[in-house]
């Protein structure tokens, strides 16, 4: 395994997936990519302004780098702006990713019939593995 991409969630603390992602890559060799998606497609569309989801992404991956580089991981990452599930794997190819790495939804049931779920769809849509990790 040469490369890891961790699809981290804008503006939520995932500490256990950076641990999970750090342990994969420790185990493997691999280096790991980071990528957290803005969610906007049109901010046209948006209520709050693309600034405010973009500052929360760049957070979301330089809590990632950071705790990924204080368990010894090499890795690198970036924000970007659009739909998560169609960034997050345009990002795995670029990268060519071996494996994407996730964070279960932590939405509920009815929620997640009504809005959808990006692991779901991550793994409906990639053409490489997915490995979704729970919460503790």
């Amino acid at each position: 395994m040469q490369r890891i991409v961790v699809a981290a969630k804008a503006g939520a603390d995932q500490p256990w997936l950076a641990d999970a992602a750090a342990e994969l890559a420790q185990q493997t060799g691999a280096a790991v990519s980071v990528v957290s998606m803005d969610g906007i497609e049109v901010e046209a569309l948006s209520a709050i302004p693309r600034a405010e989801f973009k500052a929360a992404a760049d957070q979301t991956v330089n809590a990632f780098l950071e705790r990924l580089g204080a368990a010894g991981v090499q890795a690198d990452g970036e924000s970007r702006s659009g739909a998560v599930t169609r960034g997050v794997l345009m990002f795995a190819e670029e990268k060519d990713a071996d494996v994407i790495v996730t964070g279960a939804s932590t939405k509920g049931k009815v929620a997640r019939r009504l809005l959808g779920s990006v692991p779901m769809e991550l793994i409906g849509r990639a053409r490489r593995p997915v490995l979704v990790i729970t919460p503790p």
